[in-house]
């Protein structure tokens, strides 16, 4: 991937949002794109799991909203799904864990932090609806660029 996220910005300002600082990359690639599925999820992460080990997500980036709670719901295991189905990153709105054993896998997942502990009881989510968080809003279909800069959100695909 030859992008980078602050020249995207500049020649396309208007078409471009900017999540807000705070999400970090814990995974093994240093930059992703891709056409966004969303999923909402309520702590646990059944549906998540489904999603990633089962579906094919060449040139997708799935987007999770679980509201910031403090449980972890990217980890190790979900990590390798993501890579065996070609998923090119993940983007967390709250937080992850087994970041020792993910920094190897090629697969960006970008987070607000760590946290050693997953929710139990299984709960659904909702899949391909529109997701707001870190001052944008994302819909199944946008496409999604991060980097070490930052993450960017574009209606359709730029680059």
């Amino acid at each position: 991937m030859t992008f980078f996220t602050a020249d995207i910005c500049d020649e396309y300002s208007e078409r471009v949002f900017a999540l807000a600082s705070g999400y970090r990359n814990y995974g093994g690639a240093h930059k992703c794109q891709g056409q966004v599925v969303t999923i909402k999820l309520d702590r646990n992460n059944s549906d998540l799991i489904k999603l990633l080990r089962d579906e094919d997500g060449t040139g997708k980036v799935v987007v999770v909203d679980v509201g910031q709670v403090y449980f972890a719901v990217v980890g190790e295991n979900l990590m390798k799904f993501a890579n065996q189905n070609n998923y090119t990153g993940i983007l967390v709105n709250g937080y992850i864990r087994d970041t020792q054993q993910i920094r190897d896998i090629p697969v960006a997942l970008y987070a607000l932090g760590t946290c050693p502990r997953k929710y139990i009881p299984v709960t659904t989510g909702e899949r391909g609806i529109p997701l707001s968080f870190g001052g944008i809003d994302f819909n199944n279909g946008d496409y999604l660029y991060a980097d070490n800069d930052g993450v960017i959100v574009t209606t359709e695909r730029i680059v």
